[in-house]
């Protein structure tokens, strides 16, 4: 195997990123790869090793530096989910002219409070991109990879920029039997527990007080799936979160209810289904179902795309592996 020297002269950002003082652990990632050493001089890098590492070494350079010069907030995580995306498998096919990889991921919008929304992982990168460019799009994976907080923020900002006049978000609100009737209270107080995910993300986006003013205006409407029967949204952004809880038949009564000038999104983990029969629901199948119609995008997000923390990473990968067993375990019917 050919082992060669490389250097790196960086601006000065990226060096202070990867090895200045209180910043932390750029050398030691790139110390992980195989057979690889390296060294910081100035605002040099100095890397020893096979050439095809070299060549990882670089991309992840170059695209730190892209990342840089984007702005918005970059710290020791997103530094390490960026290294992870060069040494963790090839990732999802660029969805556009420029791959995600080598360029600063896309701003959303701003919070109420001033932070940059943007896509994390170049896979949730590509998830924008489709809801972008597609009618219907569907996210599949795990939680904490953003399905749900960037459909929220891609629904506010078509909102903000007069792409749609309403925002719909709606829930199967499986742990109740959409049989609400016995809580107290009107209808958002009966589902306020259930939809606190979607109240957190909205009124960090827009700030309580204009959330509340949307939602009294009819802006924002959030509800129940088993509300939306014999409904047409027409100019909406209309998402569906925990989709793995819907049957067959629920979801063909969602995706129905698209009007014109109307954009839908389906998020679902399906290691998460709280259905009687797991077998029964829709996100199983809708792959076979649409993955062929024209403008229903599929989009699938792992345990790499996870914004949290590292050990839940590794209780994702764990859990993933031990359903895998149990499925491969269990005996064939005769």
């Amino acid at each position: 195997m050919t082992t060669n020297e490389q250097t790196y002269d960086l601006p000065e950002e990226v060096a202070r990123r990867l090895f200045g003082i209180g910043q932390g652990r750029g050398l030691e990632l790139i110390r992980q790869l195989p057979q690889v050493t390296a060294r910081a001089r100035g605002n040099c890098l100095v890397v020893k090793g096979p050439v095809e590492q070299l060549a990882v070494v670089g991309r992840f350079l170059e695209a730190l530096s892209r990342r840089l010069e984007g702005g918005g907030e970059f710290d020791q995580a997103d530094l390490q989910r960026l290294f992870q995306e060069f040494t963790a498998g090839n990732g999802p096919a660029p969805v556009t002219e420029r791959s995600p990889r080598e360029a600063p991921y896309d701003e959303l919008l701003v919070t109420h409070s001033g932070r940059s929304v943007r896509p994390k992982t170049a896979a949730q990168q590509a998830y924008v991109e489709a809801m972008r460019r597609h009618l219907v799009s569907v996210a599949i994976g795990p939680a904490g990879t953003g399905k749900t907080y960037l459909a929220i923020a891609m629904a506010v900002r078509a909102l903000r920029d007069k792409q749609v006049s309403r925002v719909i978000l709606s829930r199967p609100t499986i742990e109740a039997g959409e049989k609400l009737g016995y809580l107290p209270g009107d209808l958002l107080e009966k589902v306020d527990p259930h939809f606190r995910p979607l109240y957190d993300a909205l009124q960090e986006f827009l700030g309580v007080s204009r959330f509340q003013q949307y939602l009294r205006q009819g802006i924002l409407e959030i509800t129940p799936l088993g509300f939306m029967r014999g409904r047409t949204f027409n100019e909406a952004f209309i998402v569906l979160d925990e989709a793995q809880n819907t049957t067959v038949k629920q979801m063909r009564m969602f995706l129905t209810r698209m009007g014109f000038g109307s954009r839908v999104v389906v998020t679902g983990d399906r290691t998460q289904i709280d259905l009687p029969s797991p077998r029964d629901s829709a996100l199983l199948t809708l792959r076979k179902v649409l993955g062929e119609v024209e403008d229903v995008s599929f989009i699938d997000l792992s345990a790499r795309d996870v914004i949290r923390h590292e050990l839940v990473k590794k209780i994702i990968r764990a859990y993933e592996s031990f359903f895998h067993e149990s499925e491969s375990e269990e005996p064939a019917s005769s």
